[in-house]
């Protein structure tokens, strides 16, 4: 039996894509909804043309009521009886009383060598700090901000010519290896961390 896994995104869905793509076949798992609080997101678009169900839920609507946002993607998610969620750059931030029911069952993909550079500007920020390496790392979701036991990790160089842009592109290539991979391992029981 798959395993059922939603994909939370807030934008062009990449990552999702990359993870939709490597779910056929022998692989443990299945994508059964694409989440987004975004209507006009373009994984969503991407997904319905894949056939495959979207729930858009969107955030504003809710303003400061954090809760009553996550209850209601809680209420769309239900039918789909999830055993995995994916997040694929879902850009709002879930608070400890979403995350909490799910610990051991969400995986994140970040931007940075984790625990270095949580949070936002990861790539501006290694080039700050002079480093000479860098990547992404897939960590299991814990209701801290990008923490949580590391799954995954995927390096590259920095070359002295590098900015922002030209790092972020790089990085984002890995990520579309390391986040299938770690799914596939993970969706079979295997929690042992990989580095790529």
């Amino acid at each position: 039996m798959n395993k059922r896994v939603g994909i939370f995104v807030s934008g062009g869905g990449s990552n999702m894509r990359a993870l939709v793509e490597d779910m056929v076949d022998d692989h443990p798992a299945r994508a059964v909804v694409i989440v987004s609080n975004n209507e006009t997101a373009g994984g969503i678009a991407w997904a319905r043309s894949q056939g495959i169900a979207t729930e858009v839920i969107d955030h504003r609507p809710f303003g400061e009521d954090r809760a009553a946002f996550e209850s209601a993607i809680n209420n769309a998610l239900e039918p789909y009886e999830l055993d995995i969620i994916c997040l694929a750059g879902f850009m709002r931030v879930l608070t400890a009383g979403f995350v909490t029911p799910w610990q051991g069952r969400m995986l994140n993909i970040h931007p940075s060598l984790l625990p270095k550079y949580k949070g936002l500007r990861t790539h501006a920020r290694a080039l700050e700090a002079g480093d000479t390496e860098h990547g992404c790392s897939v960590h299991l979701v814990t209701p801290a901000l990008d923490d949580g036991p590391i799954l995954g990790q995927a390096r590259i160089p920095v070359d002295p010519d590098d900015t922002p842009d030209s790092l972020a592109a790089r990085v984002l290539a890995k990520e579309h290896v390391l986040y299938p991979a770690v799914l596939r391992r993970f969706a079979a029981g295997d929690t042992s961390p990989i580095t790529l």
